[in-house]
């Protein structure tokens, strides 16, 4: 079976992710194309570090080339939002991305996107879904690479120039140039340094860099930027003065932060900081989208500013869309992916890291402090987060319990409502929240659970954990 989920799909290598579910994949596309009247447009492919990522982005290549479709390849290891970005810049109606983004080693996949660059939508990996059902994989001819090569129809494509010079002209380089700021990269073994630090070289920062060379196992961690894996970045930063430490997950649609204290940055507060530094220092006007398990700390500060702040199932196709119908000024999720308006319409974690360093340089302000003026208006919000793995038998349980019977614990709190748009998120009187989802990139049950501090947070997180039967 392939199945997109939040972040297109993603397999087992050897297990799904083999040659065989790569040609369907792609021969679908290429009759989507066809049946659409835009083959004749083109495709684009492009390919992150993880083992077998560049041998299947030839393997699709070569499936395009046997449907007569001209097929561009990005001629390097890819971030995701050069791709999206690569979709958009050469007006194709469709590109793929072969990652896993931030999923462990073992997993690779692939990433639709639309017209535009933006992420795939449900209707549209539905539709493909359809034909990869419709397709015989014994009869799904192709073009030898290197025959497609030389015919032309598979072309070797470099637009890293373009894209970096659309986020120079995106920032304040002027600002930034005038501070000399100490920046720290740490890409996580994926693939973000070459654009990042070229971006920031350019602004006149000192960079250095740490995990910077491939290593498809990741340096036996989660290519994810959390508080865990960037342990490292943490104890780079405290043996020198930095201004502040940044990092990508594998394929670079995701950011993460140390501030200039040493501490770990949370997602949420990321975008919570961008989203105030544009309406308080840059004067933009506008609201803010988020997904469903994001801060609600962004709804305050829109509503200070006379804004709505939106809230969206989780999943980038659905914050971009509706960024693109309320022309918001930021949208993002707690994972860590935001973008924000007049960018490509999907994550992209190297801008967010420029926007970041413009940040301190047009404020002239630390992370800490920005963070103490935020956390002195608006009040504080704590978010706990827990990932528990399930076997199937289990899985049919929580579902029963939760979506089904919709069954919920004795809260010490006052509930206001209860959505199931995404799970089953429970609404409490008090400003808190708490959320239970299944993710859509990998098996686990998630929850989330914000409240004013991070002590009530883990209490509510506790409560489900018992009612579920989770330890």
């Amino acid at each position: 079976m392939i199945k997109f989920g939040t972040g297109g799909w993603r397999a087992v290598i050897g297990e799904d992710f083999t040659k065989a579910n790569i040609q369907r994949l792609t021969a679908a596309m290429a009759q989507k194309l066809r049946d659409e009247g835009a083959a004749d447009s083109g495709f684009v492919i492009g390919y992150d570090r993880r083992f077998l990522s560049e041998v299947a982005a030839r393997w699709a290549s070569e499936v395009m080339a046997g449907a007569g479709i001209r097929c561009r390849i990005i001629d390097r290891e890819s971030p995701t939002p050069l791709i999206m970005f690569t979709v958009a810049y050469y007006s194709l109606p469709y590109g793929m991305a072969v990652t896993a983004s931030h999923n462990p080693a073992v997993y690779n996949g692939i990433k639709v996107f639309t017209r535009g660059g933006r992420d795939a939508d449900e209707a549209v990996t539905g539709d493909i879904e359809a034909y990869i059902a419709r397709t015989d994989p014994d009869s799904i001819p192709t073009v030898p690479y290197e025959e497609g090569l030389a015919s032309g129809i598979i072309e070797l494509i470099d637009p890293m120039n373009p894209y970096i010079d659309s986020i120079i002209r995106a920032i304040n380089v002027d600002a930034i140039r005038g501070r000399r700021l100490r920046v720290v990269l740490d890409p996580l073994y994926g693939v973000g340094k070459a654009a990042l630090q070229t971006i920031l070289i350019t602004a006149r920062c000192d960079v250095d860099v740490i995990h910077e060379q491939r290593d498809a196992l990741f340096g036996g961690s989660l290519p994810a930027p959390n508080r865990q894996t960037l342990a490292g970045l943490q104890n780079y930063m405290e043996e020198r003065r930095y201004d502040i430490g940044l990092a990508t997950d594998g394929d670079a649609d995701r950011l993460g932060v140390i501030d200039d204290q040493g501490q770990f940055l949370h997602p949420n507060k990321i975008l919570v900081l961008l989203y105030y530094y544009l309406v308080a220092y840059k004067g933009w006007r506008g609201a803010a989208v988020r997904s469903i398990a994001t801060t609600h700390l962004l709804d305050r500060i829109a509503a200070d500013f006379g804004e709505e702040c939106f809230e969206v199932p989780v999943g980038f196709k659905f914050v971009s869309a509706k960024m693109t119908e309320t022309n918001a000024v930021i949208g993002g999720e707690s994972s860590g992916g935001l973008t924000v308006r007049g960018h490509i319409q999907g994550k992209d974690g190297i801008y967010a890291a420029a926007l970041m360093v413009e940040m301190l340089a047009v404020t002239g302000k630390k992370l800490s402090d920005l963070w103490r003026e935020i956390a002195q208006t608006y009040g504080s919000c704590e978010m706990e987060e827990r990932d528990y793995a399930f076997s199937e038998k289990k899985k049919a349980s929580l579902t029963k319990t939760l979506l089904e019977d919709r069954l919920l614990p004795a809260f010490p709190w006052e509930v206001d409502h209860v959505s199931y748009q995404d799970g089953c998120k429970v609404y409490f009187q008090n400003g808190g929240w708490i959320i239970m989802r299944f993710s859509g990139t990998e098996p686990l049950l998630r929850i989330f659970c914000e409240m004013e501090t991070l002590r009530e947070a883990q209490r509510g997180s506790d409560l489900m954990e018992d009612f579920l039967e989770l330890r």
